[in-house]
């Protein structure tokens, strides 16, 4: 949620920075609703003032009937108070939660992702002497990918990856977690891009895939039923990616400040509905109902917010160049970056078999929006309590990578040639 103080003091600011992002609220409304709900809070506090020293003056001695009556009015009058506030304040935060979290200053104005601003372009495209083939016809060639048999039993959007898709999906796993498990890649990844943050290595977690409805609306990524498949007999959602679960691990928790910052990089099995046909998408391993993530997620101080931002996007352009993709980096313009980001930088790797950049990565930037409702806080060392900001960042969406090397890496027969990075992970095979 975004601070109460700050639509307070800019209500005409937050108005128009929320129509950019494509979430139009009523900020005179939850003006309204915080007004009220102040006014009804201090009544009930004064009538709960009342009480204590009524409650006080009778302790030790008979009670009079004026005493009892008076008692008794007060009684009825905070219950009745407390009924309305209990309502007004559930008005209140459901306004709040309309809110988007503010654009930082450089995000591009924009109304579509078509007004997404191009930063940087690095290598050319994949070119081939031979038309080039995509992921799937790769996959039957070698019988890697069975969507058919997967569809007939789970339905469309499902896929038997096999052979040694498999071992190198594990390939490009253990290659992240290798990399970002190393101080001395960090270090050097924040030596060269002049950041002012410590060179502590990433911890690798395992989170669950299935949240609780509480968490996961604290969160502000809760898609709904659209985007997020919902098993109803639990009130359980499972996760549309990996952050979901490790943004909301410090859930009602206060953070000593030298444990700052805290870097996961998570590894789960997603879920998405997935809703409409994409035209090429809904060929190959590009956009599935069920696909394995591998994602950053960072807890930090507020002042190193946006420069763990900036790291995990010199982290993810680390790793595409390493596996050896040409790719381009954007900045997301402000209806695109999403309803609690500050900031969102995508990266989009070369695809043959579509012929064009599609995205493979994002990062985004939080700030203290996401921590506000989960109320994760760090204690800093002088005593005082702050909300941490929280990152979260792409580091390789495992089936839009996969069909990335597969179709960048692609031979005349056919054959795939297998990075070199990865090698040592598939026991120095070079060639599917």
């Amino acid at each position: 949620m975004l601070d109460i103080q700050y639509i307070r003091d800019n209500p005409d600011l937050v108005a128009q920075k929320s129509q950019q992002k494509g979430y139009p609220v009523d900020i005179t409304q939850l003006l309204g609703f915080d007004d009220e709900r102040r006014q009804l809070l201090q009544e009930v506090e004064e009538l709960r003032r009342q009480r204590n020293e009524l409650s006080g003056a009778m302790k030790g001695a008979k009670p009079s009937d004026e005493q009892i009556a008076a008692g008794r009015e007060l009684r009825d009058k905070l219950n009745d108070l407390e009924h309305k506030l209990s309502a007004i304040e559930q008005e209140f935060i459901t306004l709040l939660k309309t809110v988007p979290n503010m654009p930082a200053d450089d995000v591009p104005v924009g109304a579509t992702e078509e007004e997404n601003v191009v930063v940087k372009t690095v290598g050319e495209p994949t070119k081939f002497d031979f038309e080039p083939k995509h992921d799937q016809e790769l996959g039957e060639q070698w019988d890697l990918i069975d969507k058919e048999r997967a569809a007939k039993i789970a339905g469309s959007r499902f896929a038997y990856l096999k052979g040694d898709l498999v071992r190198l999906q594990m390939a490009v796993m253990q290659f992240v977690f290798q990399a970002l498990g190393d101080e001395a890649i960090i270090g050097q990844l924040v030596k060269d891009n002049n950041l002012s943050v410590s060179s502590k290595p990433f911890t690798p977690v395992l989170p669950p895939v299935l949240l609780r409805t509480e968490p996961y609306v604290a969160s502000a990524r809760l898609n709904a039923e659209e985007v997020t498949y919902k098993i109803e007999q639990d009130d359980m959602w499972l996760t549309a990616s990996a952050e979901h679960t490790l943004c909301t691990m410090y859930w009602n928790e206060v953070l000593p400040e030298e444990q700052l910052p805290i870097r996961y990089i998570g590894y789960a099995t997603s879920f998405r509905r997935e809703a409409g046909t994409y035209g090429k998408d809904v060929e190959g391993i590009f956009r599935m109902h069920q696909f394995d993530k591998l994602e950053m997620e960072v807890f930090s101080t507020p002042e190193t917010g946006l420069q763990e931002h900036l790291l995990a996007v010199a982290i993810q352009e680390y790793l595409v160049q390493q596996i050896g993709l040409p790719y381009r980096v954007l900045n997301k313009c402000t209806a695109d970056i999403g309803k609690p980001n500050a900031r969102g930088i995508d990266i989009e790797c070369w695809f043959p078999g579509q012929g064009k950049y599609r995205e493979t990565h994002s990062a985004d930037y939080i700030s203290d929006y996401q921590a506000r409702d989960l109320k994760t806080r760090v204690k800093r060392k002088d005593g005082t309590h702050e909300l941490v900001h929280t990152n979260d960042a792409t580091a390789f969406a495992l089936g839009r990578i996969l069909k990335a090397i597969l179709e960048n890496n692609q031979q005349a027969d056919g054959h795939i040639v297998i990075p070199p990075v990865l090698r040592p992970f598939m026991s120095g095979q070079a060639q599917i």
